[in-house]
Formats: structure tokens, C-alpha cells, sequence
């Protein structure tokens, strides 16, 4: 009798995790602005769900999002250390969101791969803070019991979020006129066509490349309407002659996936606004890229 209830206790807590796995996941992405270490989150969340006395759990699902948002954090807080030494600009690691547009949120906020990039500056604490309440509208005394703080406190990290990413972010611009300018763009970077280039980049744009080392990525971002389109145009006789590209999803947004000889060697993403491109996002990193090509092959 013992056994039965065990396994329907286990069978019952299957269901209630796999019911909120989207939701975990998605927090744990958010903080982390990586998939891979949302999945050992997520999997570390699962082990301790099945360690812990359930009959005094209330509300299942709370317990799991509080249990992720702190183990993001913790891991936050060491990634950060990684990404101070890492070569190069450090990136998000895409996600392809064609099957899940708002990865297990309330709204599609802090999906964006410019939004994730913005929220690396941020301490992990403001950035749970700002993916609890601005995706998952979770009411801030909530927030503040997952977290550990006053709700007070709460307000003021979702408030320091908000200003940092007004301050750097100008208002994205539509989503037809954001694939215009990356159709445009696009074809003017394969044609190095300078006029063009210059035409559709933004007075301060700035060109990030996230190779992790790999020989060709540049390893300092590139500033600058001039500077970039100038960058853009030397490089396309060596990059893009044999290339294959591909209108891809990632992150809610159209990218681009371009390939070689049958290899992904290049995500590129944009961040746009009405003025024109103000961030040009170039995924390179073969461990970053890996993953996202076999979702959207799976």
C-alpha cells in the first residue's frame, strides 16, 4: 500500500513540475541569458522537488519558481565572474521561441536578445526582480518573499531595472519596420555597399561579436556608424562568398542563421529603433550556437 502511494505521490509530483517547467525555465533563461544553464537549473530544481516533503507545500508552483529564482541567482553571481574573463564580448545564448513565443511567461518581456544583454549589467538580485514582476507579473510582496527582501526593496530593484534599460534603450521600432532594416542590412553587408550600410545604421551604433575565442570574431566591440560600415564592407569578400543564410527566429525577433559549407558559423540579431540600427548582435560562438541550430532542426 506504501509502494502505491509513493508512486502516485512521485507520479502526482511529476505532473506538477512538468506542468510549471516552461515557467522555470523561462525565469532561470532570463537571469542567465543562457539555455544551457537554465537546463541545470531547471534540473536542479527537479532533484530538489523530489527531495522535499511535499505534503507541507501550499502552493507547488511558487515553491518551484522560488526554488529556481534562487538557484539562478547563485549562479548568476559566479557566471559573472566567467564573463569578466571571457574573450570577447560576451552575448546571450539564443533561443529559438517559434513553439513557446513568450517562454513560459506572462508577456514576451526580457526575451529580447538586447533586453538579455542590457540585463547582464544588472546584479542578479535586480535582474530576478525585473523577470518576476515585468514577465510574470508576480505581485511584488510575492517577489519579495521568493527573494528574501522587503517589498519595498522589491520596488526599488524593479525600479533601478526599469531606468538602466530606458537609459541605454531607445523605443524598439515596429516589428515590419525591424525585418525591413534587417533585410536591408543584410544585403548590404553581403554587397559591402557602404552607402547603404550607412544609410540604415545609427550615428553610435555598435557592432558586438561573441566568438569565444574563435579566430575571426572580433574581440573588441567595433563603434560607430563609420567605423562599423566600414568593418562590415572589408569584411564581406572573406565572410560571406559561399554562405548560406537562413530567416530564423530567436529570441521573439527575425534573425538571420548563416552557414558554411553546410555549418552554422553566424547568428545575427539587431536591435532597431525608428532612428535604425542601433546594435548589431553576432552569435559566433560554436558552444552558443550548437544548441540553438538543433532546436530548430528538432
Amino acid at each position: 500500500m506504501r509502494a502505491g502511494d509513493d508512486t502516485g505521490s512521485l507520479d502526482r509530483a511529476t505532473r506538477e513540475f512538468m506542468a510549471a517547467r516552461p515557467r522555470l525555465f523561462g525565469i532561470a533563461y532570463r537571469v542567465l541569458g543562457s539555455a544551457t544553464e537554465a537546463e541545470d537549473v531547471v534540473q536542479e530544481a527537479w532533484l530538489r522537488w523530489q527531495r522535499t516533503d511535499r505534503t507541507e507545500i501550499v502552493d507547488p508552483v511558487a515553491f518551484l519558481v522560488t526554488v529556481t529564482s534562487r538557484l539562478a541567482i547563485n549562479v548568476a553571481q559566479s557566471a559573472r565572474k566567467r564573463h569578466e574573463t571571457y574573450t570577447g564580448p560576451w552575448l546571450p545564448e539564443p533561443v529559438d521561441t517559434t513553439r513557446d513565443p513568450q517562454l513560459g511567461a506572462e508577456r514576451a518581456e526580457a526575451l529580447d536578445m538586447a533586453v538579455l544583454f542590457l540585463l547582464e549589467k544588472l546584479n542578479p538580485v535586480e535582474r530576478a526582480a525585473y523577470v518576476l514582476r515585468e514577465a510574470f507579473d508576480y505581485p511584488y510582496r510575492q517577489i519579495a518573499e521568493m527573494l528574501e527582501t522587503s517589498e519595498a526593496n522589491t520596488r526599488q530593484l524593479v525600479s533601478r531595472a526599469r531606468r538602466h534599460l530606458s537609459a541605454e534603450r531607445r523605443e524598439p521600432a515596429s516589428p515590419e519596420a525591424h525585418r525591413r532594416l534587417l533585410e536591408v542590412f543584410l544585403a548590404a553587408a553581403q554587397n559591402g555597399d557602404l552607402a547603404t550600410l550607412e544609410d540604415v545604421l545609427t550615428a553610435d551604433v555598435v557592432s558586438y561579436t561573441d566568438g569565444g575565442g574563435i579566430r575571426g570574431a572580433s574581440r573588441i566591440p567595433v563603434v560607430g556608424r563609420l567605423h562599423v560600415a566600414k568593418y562590415l564592407a572589408a569584411f564581406a569578400p572573406r565572410f560571406w562568398p559561399g554562405a548560406q543564410v537562413r530567416e530564423v527566429e530567436a529570441n521573439g525577433r527575425p534573425a538571420m542563421l548563416v552557414s558554411s559549407g553546410g555549418k552554422a558559423v553566424a547568428l545575427l540579431n539587431i536591435e532597431a529603433s525608428e532612428r535604425g540600427i542601433e546594435r548589431l548582435l553576432w552569435v559566433m560562438n560554436p558552444a552558443k550556437l550548437a544548441p540553438y541550430v538543433a532546436s530548430l532542426d528538432g
